[in-house]
């Protein structure tokens, strides 16, 4: 009887220390989950406040500038062209964002996509750097060898808008690099997230 008891009282142990395991399982689940959700969640506030700047930019910000000075309509367009066509990768990178559920799919999945953003992202970086630096180079060629309305002469008045323009692009180069390495650091976090998920899903 007492033989008994004892292996009762050892089957309850058993039962309660394997839902203490669930448990804990489902705990470090959820917390893996919650952080690469977090992750998740600054990319992609990252991408939406990148591309609502970009339509101020593009909508507000440069037109303003182009009624307001004597710049050329050709010039104007160059770069409204080569904003508008970079707008293109950020729609895409949004809308892969945008399938990203970590509670609705696989992890395999959502590696999938992760892949999928990342090679967006490189070539989007490579394509961007080109098409600024060759804008850049058709819109000062355009103002200062063909606009004569703006008066560009060597001395201040062409130091200074060069000059400008120079500490600009350090400036926005010096923000992307900085935003470039936290946005490689929560990508990392989410890319390992989803590897510890596979474990729970096996």
């Amino acid at each position: 009887m007492e033989l008994e008891a004892l292996k009762a009282s050892w089957n309850k142990l058993d039962e309660r220390l394997a839902e203490t395991e669930i448990v804990n399982l489902r705990i470090v689940k959820e917390m893996i989950e919650q952080k690469t959700k977090t992750a998740y969640d600054h990319i992609m506030g990252q991408n939406v406040y990148s591309f609502v700047v970009n339509m101020l930019i593009i909508c507000v910000v440069f037109p303003y500038v182009y009624l307001n000075t004597p710049i050329k309509t050709t010039s104007f367009a160059i770069v409204e062209g080569v904003m508008v066509i970079g707008m293109i990768p950020m729609v895409w990178k949004l809308s892969l964002l945008s399938k990203f559920d970590i509670s609705g799919k696989r992890s395999s999945e959502l590696s999938r996509l992760v892949l999928s953003y990342k090679k967006i992202c490189h070539q989007e970086k490579v394509w961007m750097i080109g098409a600024v630096c060759l804008a850049m180079i058709a819109f000062y060629i355009l103002e200062l060898g063909f606009n004569s309305e703006a008066g560009y002469v060597l001395g201040t008045r062409l130091i200074l808008p060069l000059g400008l323009s120079l500490l600009t692009l350090a400036l926005g180069l010096f923000f992307a690099k900085w935003q470039l390495r936290r946005h490689a650091q929560q990508l990392h976090e989410i890319e390992r997230g989803l590897e510890e998920l596979k474990e729970y899903e096996e």
